[in-house]
């Protein structure tokens, strides 16, 4: 296949849909431009049949979702894809399967977001807003320790699931942004910032509090995209 003239991002998506969705029109939002060819060629699959990352992750029954996400990787890349983004911090646990798979890069939400708290760098404790897989599995735990930060997790995390499942299930109103809110500030007494890390979150973060710094890996993952779309073609 020749080589597109201009960046091409594939989004493996669909986890959930609405968070794919909320990336698109945050890369519009984010990209300068005065007519359509100034935006960036994306090509997305949104395919919210991806077997459920906290089943096979957390409650050990699910079907692994790799197969499924390589798949589509691959098939991004056929379709013309220079680089590869995922919406969905949860499934970043299968990343180097994906990375693997494929001859284009994935872009690493959990290590942009990493990056992004780096830069303000307000203190090295991070109140993490994120769902139980992402916790369980220690994906910013991990990616924070090398820095020397400390992640603190909510003391309601069964509320913030059930956040998660509204968004899910398209309740996104204001009721559910004054809940996030609600745990944003409990959260906050114990952190110099506040990480969101679900993107299912990322929907509601306009109910978040400005009390502290707030990085959400949604907005990383933009900015990511964005730059690397418009840089010049090697």
């Amino acid at each position: 296949m020749t080589a597109p003239a201009h960046p091409v991002v594939g989004i493996i998506g669909g986890m959930g849909p609405e968070a794919t969705v909320d990336l698109m029109r945050r890369i519009i939002a984010a990209t300068p431009a005065d007519d359509d060819q100034d935006h960036i060629h994306v090509i997305v699959e949104s395919n919210p049949k991806i077997p459920s990352r906290i089943a096979h992750l957390i409650d050990r029954t699910g079907e692994d979702p790799t197969p499924e996400l390589v798949r589509i990787a691959r098939n991004l890349e056929a379709a013309g894809a220079t680089l590869l983004a995922m919406p969905c911090n949860t499934a970043h646990s299968y990343g180097a399967a994906i990375r693997s798979a494929v001859g284009i890069p994935l872009l690493d939400m959990v290590q942009l977001t990493v990056a992004r708290v780096c830069a303000i760098t307000p203190g090295p404790r991070i109140g993490l807003l994120a769902s139980t897989a992402v916790h369980n599995t220690g994906l910013y735990v991990s990616a924070f320790s090398p820095v020397g930060m400390a992640v603190a997790t909510p003391r309601r995390q069964d509320a913030v699931m059930a956040l998660i499942r509204s968004v899910k299930r398209g309740q996104d109103g204001d009721s559910e942004r004054q809940s996030i809110g609600e745990l944003a500030d409990e959260l906050a007494n114990d952190s110099d910032i506040l990480v969101v890390a679900c993107t299912e979150l990322s929907v509601l973060a306009s109910g978040l509090p400005a009390a502290v710094p707030v990085v959400d890996s949604l907005d990383a993952l933009t900015a990511a995209i964005v730059a690397a779309a418009l840089s010049p073609q090697g």
